[in-house]
């Protein structure tokens, strides 16, 4: 009979794991998970706690439903869009009153003014006729009007961008610095989808494109804060465009099965003499993606290629007409791939493009039962990429569902592992409608919103906008060595590295034991607390001045007397509360083995 204790390790590496059987996963991917719950894993190893998110600005995007479009400018400027409503309305207004009568005149004088007026604002009041907008501003207090009034002294008159009776559900842009949210300009028509979006620089300014599916594109320029709409002047054909991309200094929009092109150059001159021209795809184009000198076009059947450089010589050509993208918000570029949400999984176009059958290499696979129960839920998805972990983040919306349990997925992308080398684990709490990030210096701002009219701030706090980050790792059931032999356990030692405060609760369990098989007696659960004061580095953004502790040590390994028997074992390590993120790097097991029974 062996006496002597013996240790197991327990490298927590691998993510979720789904695909399975619990006694395969057990012994062949021991530091993999069955749960893994608001967790990442770490480019230096372990499994680590996610960062929270807190509000970007106190104050919601003006406007009702979902906010229709979120786009980083900088690491502190942020546009976003939402459908008009009357409170949108109110919050666009300067007042200003009559400083002498006016008798059929289109020039007013003015004193007592709130807010700022500016050429575009629609003017109402007492004595208004029609709905005469401000066509020049010499000053604050001195003004032209498109059409003359008659008008009393002292008349409050109230100027504002957006009409209340009109321009109800048409989208509006605003920007914001962190503070409220600026009206910069509405859209022609109705709509309640999504704003798509391209950043680009062809003259000096960078500017972005939006593309909405129902009106004009609307140009954003960095340079003053100004936003304005193409028009049929410029082309009908990019009325109504759903997608849009800029390719070799040429803007691409994408409506139905067309692929529409501009001059080079230029992302409104349509003029075919300029270079301007058009594709027809044979189908409903879903997503564009630019990668390595080729625009990738996504339709839900297939996936086809453009190359060239002008008109001159752009060509079409098939990548596969097997499979496709269903949702094109969900196409990303991370870790030198295209990552893309097709009809069977999250697939990566380089291993699609390189082996031609689709079947061979789906980048969930590893997470089968997770993705399908997660991509089953929502047609309606929304993603980003956090480029400093090249970390894909995908994210469900169901409009009815709570914030606290929106879910998603993560994927972090290790190149050494090959094409597919994603480790994987999900989200609970976080609930995305739409997202963007963009690297600002050497600052990575995320940021997303849903239906509650707020832009929230991804990776900056340790609690989802003040609530828990509840988070989860449970291994599988591991026989260590002999699954017909009965081990008794004795200590587990847990290496973990925590950047704060950390409590946590663990649970051992034995012998595939769930909630209806209760045969194993099972040991209660124990809490493992670092023992020091939290510390945090110079300019860390929860240290408070005079209160916080800098430099110091947290503990690092916690020793825990266990107890049980089992022919496997699982550990549970849960964490529900706003400390700060730890990471789990390694477990130690100590047991004797018994006699077979």
């Amino acid at each position: 009979m062996a006496t002597q204790w013996t240790t197991f390790p327990i490298e927590f590496r691998g993510g979720l794991i789904s695909n399975l059987s619990p006694l395969q996963h057990g012994t062949n991917a021991v530091g993999s998970a069955t749960i893994l719950q608001n967790f990442e894993a770490n480019k230096e190893g372990g499994y680590s706690k996610i960062k929270g998110f807190q509000k970007f600005s106190t104050t919601a995007v003006p406007g009702t439903g979902p906010v229709l479009a979120v786009k980083v400018i900088s690491s502190g400027r942020v546009i976003a869009a939402r459908k008009v409503d009357s409170s949108a309305v109110t919050q666009t207004n300067s007042t200003a009153s009559i400083n002498g009568a006016t008798s059929s005149s289109t020039s007013v004088v003015l004193d007592g003014n709130s807010g700022t007026i500016v050429v575009g604002m629609i003017v109402s009041g007492t004595g208004i006729s029609g709905s005469p907008t401000v066509t020049t501003v010499t000053d604050q207090n001195n003004l032209v009007l498109s059409s003359a009034q008659t008008l009393a002294d002292n008349t409050v008159l109230t100027f504002s961008h957006l009409d209340a009776t009109a321009d109800l559900n048409k989208v509006a842009y605003y920007y914001s610095t962190g503070n409220s949210w600026n009206f910069m300009a509405h859209s022609a028509g109705i709509n309640s989808g999504k704003a798509r979006h391209v950043l680009y620089n062809l003259d000096g300014d960078d500017k972005v494109l939006f593309v909405d599916g129902t009106n004009y594109p609307a140009i954003y320029n960095t340079n003053g804060n100004t936003m304005s709409f193409m028009t049929s002047s410029d082309s009908t054909d990019v009325s109504g465009a759903e997608q849009v991309a800029i390719f070799k200094n040429t803007a691409f929009y994408s409506k139905g099965s067309n692929l529409f092109f501009t001059a080079p150059f230029s992302v409104d001159d349509f003029s075919v003499s300029n270079g301007a021209g058009s594709f027809n795809v044979a189908n409903d184009i879903t997503g564009l993606a630019v990668f390595r000198e080729q625009l990738i076009i996504f339709t839900q059947d297939s996936i086809k290629r453009l190359t060239g450089s002008s008109a001159a010589d752009f060509a079409v050509s098939p990548i596969t007409d097997r499979i496709g993208c269903i949702n094109g918000d969900t196409i990303q570029e991370i870790g030198g791939d295209v990552i893309y949400l097709a009809p069977d999984g999250i697939r990566l176009l380089s291993a699609t493009d390189r082996i031609g059958d689709f079947a061979l290499d789906i980048a969930s696979d590893q997470i089968y039962k997770d993705a399908n129960t997660f991509l089953a839920s929502t047609p309606s998805f929304t993603s980003l990429v956090l480029r400093e972990k090249a970390q894909y983040r995908i994210f469900a919306y169901i409009s009815s569902q709570q914030p606290e349990v929106g879910k998603g997925l993560i994927a972090t992308k290790f190149i050494s592992q090959g094409a597919s080398g994603m480790s994987w684990s999900t989200t609970s709490g976080i609930k995305a409608f739409v997202a963007d990030s963009r690297y600002s210096g050497t600052t990575e701002m995320v940021a997303f919103a849903h239906d509650d009219g707020y832009v929230y701030q991804m990776e900056t706090s340790s609690s989802f906008d003040g609530g828990d980050i509840q988070s989860i790792y449970e291994s599988p059931y591991m026989p260590i060595t002999d699954p017909q032999t009965r081990k008794s356990f004795y200590k587990l030692t847990l290496y973990a590295e925590p950047t704060g405060s950390m409590d946590v609760d663990l649970n051992i369990r034995y012998d595939f034991s769930t909630s209806t098989n209760t045969a194993t007696l099972q040991p209660s659960t124990q809490q493992v607390s670092s023992t020091g004061t939290a510390v945090f580095l110079f300019g860390a953004s929860d240290a408070t001045y005079g209160t916080a502790k800098f430099g110091g040590e947290l503990d690092k390994v916690y020793i825990n007397n266990i107890v049980g028997s089992g022919k496997t074992i699982a550990i549970r390590i849960s964490d529900n509360s706003t400390n700060a993120s730890f990471t789990l790097d390694t477990a130690l097991l100590e047991y004797r083995q018994n006699d077979r029974q």
